[in-house]
Formats: structure tokens, sequence, C-alpha cells
């Protein structure tokens, strides 16, 4: 009864994705499709996948959530309008073309209100904002950074924080760390172990993360500050056993600076490192090949105090065989417990954890302990 609850109260969103749905530039759409505790999904936007289940496209059990060719066909099929139009693109280009404004601006008068994780900001726009007005719906920015005088430094008090911090780091942009935590997130509270997840990017946000910040909008002066501000909040209000952190890019990247300001703000203990094995160069970025695995660990390891614990798969372009050997290989060439937590769930990692932290399985088994009495 209380799951199909809070199902009810979610809002129900429309994805627009067109041309990148399961690629690198979708990962926004994919993300949503597979995790969102506050839009329940009908449906995404792309007419080069019309038809198809997203679920199947992303290599996935089918979930119901179907493709559309354009807006008109969305709203033709569906059998009410969705409360929410979401740009569901994470393109490196800084402004959108006209045609995807218009289909913005048609879906505003459509009565649908805005969600935009882009660093052009739509709330700032006058023609959107007079549309918005006209209309009655709701503009969003979820990369928007908060006023100044409300953005934080660091402070330092997060040494005082006992509970395990893990941070789930990777070698590439858009390589699955966002998934990795999630799944991870809900498997150990699935195993009564309280665990909380901060986000640090705008699909999480959209997601409905409780705390974190889109932190590669923020003014680099702040980015630590509100990282620690976060893991703060976290421990005063949800009081957690563990606190995993989600990764941004990738410590050796030369374009992004953001897993470095996670390693500092966050102050993790521990690291869950992500890969894509099949990967040749870095997204977006086809001149500039991925790193050895061995090489981002010593990174990771040369500038924080935190350890990568275990290693987590990407099986994009992968066999289900070929997923197995690179599990096996990696296990024997570095030492650490390796799996990929889409093909194979998450206790490898949670038993890691244990291990890591006997803490967090103590919590558990006085939790069963106190339920059973």
């Amino acid at each position: 009864m209380r799951e199909s609850a809070m199902k009810a109260i979610k809002n129900t969103a429309l994805i627009y994705c067109e041309k990148e749905f399961g690629n690198f530039d979708g990962k926004t759409a994919a993300g949503l499709v597979r995790h969102s505790e506050l839009y329940d999904i009908k449906g995404v936007i792309d007419s080069h996948l019309a038809g198809k289940d997203t679920g199947e496209i992303l290599g996935e059990v089918a979930n119901g959530i179907p493709v559309f060719s354009t807006l008109n066909d969305a709203l033709l099929r569906l059998p009410e309008i969705p409360d929410y139009y979401i740009y569901g693109k994470a393109p490196l280009e800084t402004f959108i073309c006209l045609k995807e404004r218009n289909l913005i601006l048609d879906a505003m008068k459509r009565g649908m209100h805005l969600v935009s994780g882009l660093h052009q900001f739509f709330s700032d726009d006058p023609e959107f904002k007079r549309i918005a007005a006209k209309f009655g719906v709701q503009i969003k920015d979820v990369r928007k950074p908060p006023k100044l005088e409300d953005l934080r430094i660091f402070t330092g008090k997060i040494a005082n924080v006992t509970v395990p911090i893990v941070a789930v780091l990777g070698t590439d942009c858009a390589s699955g760390k966002m998934t990795t935590a999630i799944e991870l997130n809900k498997a150990l509270n699935a195993q009564g172990v309280r665990s909380v997840m901060i986000a640090t990017g705008q699909t999480s946000l959209m997601q409905g993360a409780k705390y974190g910040s889109s932190i590669d909008a923020l003014t680099s002066q702040f980015v630590i500050g509100e990282l620690e501000h976060a893991v703060l909040q976290s421990v005063e209000h949800d009081r957690p056993d563990i606190i995993l952190i989600e990764g941004q890019s990738s410590v050796s990247h030369p374009a992004f600076m953001s897993s470095i300001g996670i390693l500092k703000g966050c102050m993790p203990n521990s690291v869950i490192l992500q890969h894509p094995p099949a990967r040749q160069f870095r997204c977006d970025f086809p001149h500039l090949p991925m790193p050895e695995l061995a090489h981002e660990i010593a990174l990771i390891e040369t500038i924080s105090p935190a350890k990568v614990i275990a290693i987590t798969l990407n099986h994009e372009n992968l066999t289900d065989q070929e997923v197995g050997d690179f599990i096996e290989q990696y296990e024997k060439q570095h030492g650490l417990p390796t799996t990929d937590v889409l093909s194979y769930g998450c206790q490898k990692l949670i038993e890691t954890l244990y291990d890591r932290f006997p803490e967090l399985q103590e919590h558990n088994r006085m939790k069963l302990i106190r339920i059973s009495a």
C-alpha cells in the first residue's frame, strides 16, 4: 500500500532526447528511465528509435516506457498530457538549437512544466519566462547554482564525520558511476543499512537525490564547501550508517576537475572505481585514449588518503562472456573485487564494504535483532 501511494504522487513526465537516447549525451534520459523518485516517466522522444522500449534499447529488460517520434506523436498516443517536459540530453554545446527551442515553447503552451539540466538557464530567458507566465507553468533549471550569499566554503567540519564515506569514481564521463551509486544505495538500504547518496550532477538531482548539487555549475571557490555541506547535512538529518558519493568525470580527465573536488570536499574513506573496458577513447574526445586502470588507481591514491576497494564495470559493447572474462582478469590483475552491478547485482560490493567497515554489518545485525524482538 505504501509503495503504491508513493508512486501515485509522482509527477508524470516526458523526456526529450532526440538522436541521443542510448548514447553518451543521452545519459540524463537513460538515468531517469532507470530510476526516478520524482517522476513517472511516460516516454522518451527520439525519432531514430521510435516504437522501441527504452529498457531494451539500454540492453536491459523491457520497462514499458516507449520511445516516440515527436512531441505530437507522444501527446496523441498518451492518455493525457504529462505534467513535465524534461530536456534529457547532456551535450557539450552551450546553447540549444532553434528547433529544440520551439519544441520547448510548444510543450509549455500545452501546459507542461519544464525541467532542464543544461548550463543554459531557461528561467532567465525572456521569451521562456513570458510563455511560462502566460500558460501557468514552471521552469526548473537543475544546474542553476544558489545565490552567491547562499554558497558555502570549506570549514573542515567534515573531519568530525565518523561514518564511512565511499565515492564511486570512474575512468571517464558517462561510464555508469551514477548508476552504480544508485544501485548500491538501494541495495544497502534493502539490507537494513541506512545509506544516503550525495548527488554531484544534474541527473541524480532530477532523480530525486535529497542532498548535493550539480558541482560543474558552481564557481570553483565553492565546490568543495558545497560538497562538504551536503555530507554534513546528510549526517545531521538522516544519521546514515554509510554515505555514498556520486562521482563525476575522472581524476585523470584533462577537461574536467569535478573528481578532484569530490575527493577534497567529501574526504572519502574508500573509492569504488567504475570502468568501461571496451571503450578505447574518452567519450566526446575521440583523440584522447582511455587511461589504464592501474594509472587511475595510482592517481586517486596519490592525491587522496582514500584507497580503491573495488572495481565496477560498464558492459557497453561487451557480451556476457566478455564481462565475466574482464571480471576475472581485473580481480587477478589488481587484486580487487570486481563486478557489473547491472548484470550481477551489488552483493559483491556489499560484502566488500562489510569487510572494509565491519561496523556496517554489526549495525545491520543489531537492527535485525531489535526487529525480531
